[in-house]
């Protein structure tokens, strides 16, 4: 699901996070604000999403205090390298682009991206012919952004947001035709009332683009924060824990079960 940056925008960052690798007793983790059920703020400003309560649930578990740092996507793994913070758990989707850049910990969720349009399209398809000319929505540096450039910015007219959210109001205005997403957050932000619905496959393939689930970003250089998340990981998948959060969130089909207020 989220996000591609390109090499270009890093170079600077990563020559100011070549230090040391040290001993952690206090981590901040870097993390895009809003990006339901992911992460995102409660009404009375809490933060909230199966990023936020299973990263919580990791820094108890390896006895680590953590601080969250909210930072835009586009600045996040630039802010990482240059130490603004020590890991990235902000549904980061791993690949083998970002795998030249940072250390991913262990995959925590595999979730696919989906195709969104309004129940009364008159789309057939989401082929390269159903699609030509059309307007198709993205969140900006998103590997479905990647995809969807890709594979049709020949033929459709590719329009890119901040945030899911603006793509759902520009859905909703009519001036994009279809949305590519991944699909717990398309979900959340367009299949509430019955408006809109999914067309074609639920895609987790291919691998160069959809990558290998969400991962927990690091510095190359702190492979023992790494490995130090990746057995509280472990542990929490053994004893249930990651099971009850992940219940929470998402249904055993992996749409986002009914939050508080839904």
């Amino acid at each position: 699901m989220k996000r591609l940056l390109t090499v270009s925008l890093l170079g600077a960052a990563m020559a100011a996070g070549s230090a040391q690798a040290r001993d952690y007793d206090t981590v901040r983790i870097g993390v895009d604000i809003p990006y339901v059920p992911m992460e995102y703020r409660t009404p009375s400003g809490e933060l909230a999403g199966f990023d936020i309560e299973l990263g919580n649930a990791l820094c108890k578990q390896a006895e680590l205090k953590c601080n969250w740092v909210e930072q835009g996507w586009d600045g996040i793994i630039p802010g990482l390298m240059s130490r603004k913070f020590d890991a990235i758990m902000s549904s980061m989707t791993i690949n083998d682009e970002r795998r030249q850049q940072v250390l991913f910990s262990d995959p925590y969720l595999v979730p696919p991206s989906a195709w969104f349009a309004p129940t009364s399209t008159s789309l057939a398809g989401v082929e390269s012919s159903d699609l030509k000319d059309k307007n198709i929505g993205v969140q900006r540096g998103t590997v479905q952004d990647s995809y969807v450039t890709d594979k049709f910015g020949d033929v459709a007219n590719i329009q890119r947001y901040a945030s899911a959210d603006d793509v759902a109001v520009d859905m909703e205005t009519g001036r994009l035709d279809i949305a590519f997403l991944d699909y717990p957050t398309g979900q959340a932000a367009l299949l509430k009332g019955g408006k809109y619905k999914t067309m074609g496959e639920l895609m987790t393939e291919p691998k160069e683009y959809f990558g290998d689930g969400f991962g927990i970003a690091f510095r190359q250089r702190d492979e023992d924060l790494a490995e130090t998340f990746n057995k509280a990981l472990a542990t929490l998948k053994s004893n249930g824990t990651y099971d009850e959060i992940h219940d929470k969130y998402f249904n055993e089909d992996g749409t986002n079960a009914p939050q508080a207020g839904d």
